[in-house]
């Protein structure tokens, strides 16, 4: 057993930031559109900082423009994913770029990307869930709209609503009403938090009722806190990579997730928007391992911890914890 193929359970993936380059690169050529300037040297995406990098991301998605590039894009994600050991994932679609929250159109997206998740698992044995996702700087009528057509589709497949974005533009509060609509469809739920925020954006977070943070880590800020994380079992979706990289956290040997961890806080390992990081699930452990000298016990069981968060049925949730027991 070695990093890469050690079983993974990720919870915590953009499914348009998965996109890979080249996949991008080729849907501008066959549209003929000039997405030059988004790319690096290298052929990577080019970006300053967190502002810019919403920027290229929101460029990126200009050639995602129906069902049929969603499910081409479904199929090179979850491959990708499932090189690197990824038995599981939940990746966050948009309804913004899925339709701008038509509903008809929403549905339409929603089924390419799932026949894709099925072909994927057939093909690639990885297992797709879908996290409706508001985009927090739209606006609280936007995401009311990102609820409303989640909150029509919630199924097997759909099982989850969130929030990414911009996390400073607002207050938690003022998307209480679209979190209550999904959360009253059966979705299950989680939001960004504490990436950029502080403690009291964290708190005002766990007030829309969400069982798990995008990130999470500024919670480091305040004991009392992490002691609330641990008492009320709130998972954190870390993403050591791109924190990093968008400078959240000062480095690797800055970042808090062993601290976290250490306190008892539910942490678990996702890659956010991996080619735009350079990163893939097995150079997130390698980072880990290398830092904090992890080894595969200690990813199991966040893996373990991981599976027991996902927002998926019991069925689904005991096969993949069989596979992570099974590679011991």
């Amino acid at each position: 057993m070695t990093l890469r193929t050690l079983p993974k359970v990720e919870l915590h993936l953009h499914h348009e930031g998965a996109a890979p380059p080249e996949f991008i690169k080729a849907l501008a050529a066959e549209k003929k559109v000039d997405l030059s300037g988004i790319f690096d040297a290298d052929g990577g995406y080019l970006f300053r900082d967190f502002a810019h990098f919403l920027s290229i991301y929101d460029e990126a998605c200009t050639v995602l423009t129906g069902p049929e590039e969603f499910y081409r894009l479904t199929r090179a994600v979850l491959a990708e994913s499932a090189s690197h050991g990824v038995i599981y994932t939940e990746s966050f679609l948009s309804p913004d770029f899925c339709g701008g929250g038509d509903l008809a159109a929403w549905r339409d997206y929603l089924a390419a990307i799932a026949q894709a998740a099925k072909d994927a698992e057939r093909d690639d044995g990885i297992v797709l869930r879908g996290i409706a996702t508001a985009v927090r700087h739209h606006g609280p009528d936007a995401c009311k709209k990102a609820a409303q057509v989640a909150a029509e589709t919630a199924d097997d497949f759909l099982t989850g609503f969130g929030m990414a974005g911009a996390e400073l533009e607002g207050r938690p509060g003022d998307f209480s009403y679209s979190f209550d609509m999904a959360k009253e469809a059966g979705l299950r739920l989680t939001a960004h938090a504490g990436e950029w925020g502080g403690p009291d954006r964290i708190r005002e977070t766990l007030a829309l009722g969400v069982e798990r943070l995008g990130h999470g880590i500024k919670a480091i800020e305040d004991a009392s806190l992490v002691q609330e994380l641990v008492d009320r079992g709130i998972v954190l979706e870390v993403c050591p990579g791109s924190n990093v990289v968008l400078q959240a956290v000062t480095g690797w040997d800055a970042h808090p997730i062993k601290r976290l961890r250490d306190a008892g806080v539910p942490v678990t390992v996702s890659t956010d928007d991996p080619p735009f990081f350079h990163t893939t699930m097995t150079a997130e452990l390698e980072g880990l391992q290398k830092t904090f000298g992890w080894d595969e016990a200690d990813f199991r069981a966040m893996n373990i911890t991981a599976a027991n968060a996902a927002f998926c049925d019991a069925a689904t949730r005991d096969a993949m914890l069989k596979k992570i027991e099974d590679a011991a």
